[in-house]
């Protein structure tokens, strides 16, 4: 018992080394990869946009948005953050939720029904809003790079959660 448990936590040491690396403290590393429109490194976001039409029923209403960022890797290994901007709605000073939230006497909610698209999802008795109402996404995929930050280390998926649209924005220089 004394040689398995030995051998498992060696592999843990060596294992923790390689992926630390080594650095001198107070030295810069290399320069990250720029963004391009829509990206931020190997993070992704979408513009705010506002559904044309809600499909469903009362209690059960949804829109699709197409989102050829979620790839099968960034949904199943990475962290995708939604928010709401709804109309009509007073959030402490702000009115961006993470969702899923309750707001407006409704749950609104987001799930990945197919890779490359999102739906956004509310279960109030009448349709929701069209106007006023807006939806954004953040992907942030599972690799190192793109959930560390040089200034704040690595972030968890339930830390990144918990982290107000403001914190998360500025985490990754994402326009508000």
């Amino acid at each position: 018992m004394k040689t398995g448990f030995r051998t498992l936590f060696l592999f843990a040491a060596i294992s923790s080394l390689m992926f630390t690396g080594c650095g001198k403290d107070g030295q810069q590393g290399p320069q990250g990869l720029q963004g391009t429109a829509g990206k931020n490194a190997t993070v992704y976001y979408s513009e705010w946009f506002a559904p044309t039409a809600w499909s469903g029923a009362s209690g059960d209403w949804y829109f699709a948005a197409t989102a050829p960022d979620l790839t099968q890797g960034v949904v199943e290994n990475g962290v995708v953050l939604a928010y709401a901007w709804l109309a009509n709605d007073n959030y402490g000073g702000s009115s961006v939720r993470p969702l899923p939230a309750y707001a407006l006497n409704a749950n609104w909610s987001f799930l990945i029904h197919e890779y490359g698209s999102i739906e956004f999802t509310c279960d109030m008795t009448t349709v929701p809003l069209t106007s006023g109402n807006k939806f954004r996404f953040i992907a942030i995929p599972g690799t190192d790079p793109a959930l560390k930050s040089a200034t704040s280390g690595y972030r968890s998926e339930k830390e990144l959660k918990s982290m107000s649209y403001k914190e998360v924005c500025k985490l990754y220089n994402i326009p508000e």
